[in-house]
């Protein structure tokens, strides 16, 4: 799936949904419309979503913090190896 169509537009859908509305409720449209617009926003926060960007951007810092991890764990296990060998 194309990533423009997986993306949407709060203005595009609520204008889809009141054109949805049965022929004699059509007068309504632009309340509904507005009333469809405010509704999506309040489910959407209510979800905690973020962006496509703040994802990739913590995806970035996991990835650099995993790095970091296996680095001070190999470092370690070194420091331990060390201080069980014999001495000379």
């Amino acid at each position: 799936m194309a990533e423009e169509s997986r993306s949407f537009n709060l203005d595009e859908l609520a204008r889809q949904l009141s054109e949805a509305v049965p022929e004699n409720l059509k007068v309504l449209r632009n309340d509904l419309q507005r009333n469809f617009k405010v509704l999506l926003q309040a489910g959407l926060a209510r979800m905690e979503l973020v962006t496509r960007e703040e994802f990739e951007v913590q995806r970035a810092v996991l990835d650099r913090a995993r790095g970091k991890l296996e680095t001070l764990e190999a470092r370690l296990a070194e420091l331990e190896q060390a201080t069980r060998s014999p001495r000379k």
